[in-house]
């Protein structure tokens, strides 16, 4: 639907006496807001404002807040005097009014339309508004003796009508037992602020140590900016009883408004709470509707880490030969003595490594779920160029109808200038025994068993084993 060209601006009408007496109360500026971001699109905002209230029932127009606000979600609370002051009702309009919001006021109201013809001067036509098709600009108005439907040049309207807003706005009664000006906190959640944690480890030249930093990047599309904010991100698996919405348009991000806090004091300070971590910006700061703003959350460096190569015959897409790539994985602790040892948010952990000339090339990436301290972290990172497994069953005896014997044969060979250690993973379910095997396995679990693998240098390394299965009934 077109938009409609305006004679006169809505916003720009002088209110009417009557009008004027029923004005409600705003409330003062802000005077320090607090954003507690979640990482699954929603956020906890605390306002803290002034309102001046008289005895008895108060109308209040609370502006400057999200379109995506959960209405039930508000509390409002007078910390002058908490006793004193009980919000009695609230309605909740979320949308910036448009051209067919505004007509869907006039319908059935006064209206005067200018109407162009050639190069003749324009018609005016008064009356009563009984339809628009926005798609032709075509308007029926009823006068005092015929209808006309016509094709509209200008349309100019009365008074905004009563209940007609331009943002998403708050009406409340409140009733108060005194009157006073009092320093209220008013709470709320909203949806589609979220943030996400990346990471950056930089390999050094042997694989054997990495440097690690991370951002944490809020995103607000919710439809406000929240000034001088206090900024606290939670970090765990938090439940909620409805659906998650669909993710909002990505808008882009304008170049200067992907900002950072950089190095001075601790960027983030970081506690347990309930069941999750809270981490705390040290500093205030301004999240503006539609941007991204990226913060540094942790840097360190030497933390000690192993290259791992693995291969998985049985899980791993094989060719006709029956070869397949091997695994490349990174793995490091994340533990105090190895310069870790903090709470990792979920998120992409991007992998580079140091070149021969000191510059950093990407080398893959993968994602970590939310990681205590003192666990094992394990970044698959790609597949290895120069190493090749190959997996075959030599035999296989049906001994009865539950009961099979296999002989399996798997080779590893490496195109390498170095030694390496492959991991090599087989699975078996039911009841099942190794009888015979070229080398010691380890049982990882009641599935899948594993055989650590050297393999030298432009060499083959073979492992054979013969297990015995028996199916067992689910």
């Amino acid at each position: 639907m077109r938009r409609l060209a305006w004679v006169a601006c809505l916003l720009a009408l002088p209110l009417g006496p009557a009008l004027a007496q029923q004005k409600p109360v705003q409330p003062g500026p802000s005077l320090g807001m607090e954003l507690t971001v979640y990482n699954i699109r929603l956020a906890l905002v605390k306002d803290l404002r002034t309102l001046s209230l008289t005895k008895g029932l108060n109308e209040v127009e609370f502006t400057d807040i999200p379109s995506e606000l959960e209405p039930t979600s508000v509390h409002l609370r007078s910390l002058t005097a908490p006793d004193a002051v009980v919000l009695r009702e609230q309605s909740f309009r979320d949308g910036v009014a448009d051209d067919p919001m505004i007509l869907d006021s006039y319908f059935g109201g006064p209206v005067t339309v200018r109407r162009a013809e050639g190069n003749a001067p324009p018609t005016v036509i008064t009356g009563e508004l009984l339809s628009f098709d926005g798609f032709g600009d075509i308007v029926t108005v009823k006068t005092a003796d015929k209808i006309v439907v016509c094709k509209l040049g200008a349309l100019e309207l009365p008074l905004a009508p009563d209940g007609l807003t331009t943002r998403p706005t708050l009406n409340w009664s409140v009733e108060s037992s005194q009157a006073a000006t009092h320093k209220v906190e008013v709470s709320y959640l909203t949806n589609q602020v979220m943030w996400s944690a990346d990471y950056v480890a930089i390999v050094n030249a042997d694989d054997s140590l990495a440097d690690l930093k991370a951002w944490v990047t809020v995103s607000n599309h919710s439809g406000a900016t929240f000034p001088n904010t206090r900024l606290k991100l939670v970090a765990g698996d938090v439940q909620r009883l409805e659906p998650p919405r669909p993710p909002a348009q990505t808008l882009g991000t304008p170049q200067g408004e992907l900002q950072a806090i950089m190095a001075g004091e601790p960027p983030v300070k970081l506690k347990a709470f309930f069941e999750y971590h809270l981490y705390t910006l040290a500093r205030p700061t301004t999240v503006r509707d539609n941007e991204s703003k990226q913060i540094e959350f942790l840097t360190t460096t030497n933390i000690p880490v192993k290259k791992l190569y693995l291969f998985d015959g049985q899980d791993q897409k094989l060719d006709y030969e029956g070869r397949g790539k091997c695994r490349v994985k990174v793995e490091l602790i994340n533990s105090q003595k190895d310069n870790l040892g903090m709470p990792l948010p979920k998120g992409k952990v991007r992998v580079y490594k140091a070149d021969d000339d000191q510059s950093h090339q990407f080398v893959g990436e993968d994602v970590i779920d939310h990681t205590p301290k003192d666990e094992k972290v394990r970044l698959y990172v790609g597949n290895a160029f120069d190493v090749v497994g190959e997996r075959h069953e030599l035999d296989r005896k049906q001994l009865d109808e539950n009961t099979y014997e296999s002989a399996v044969e798997v080779k590893l060979r490496n195109h390498k200038t170095q030694d390496i250690t492959v991991a090599c993973v087989e699975h078996a379910s039911g009841d099942w025994q190794i009888l015979k095997e070229s080398m010691p396995s380890t049982k990882k679990d009641a599935q899948t068993f594993e055989y650590s693998v050297p393999v030298p240098k432009d060499g083959e390394a073979t492992v054979t084993y013969t297990i015995r299965v028996t199916r067992t009934e689910e």
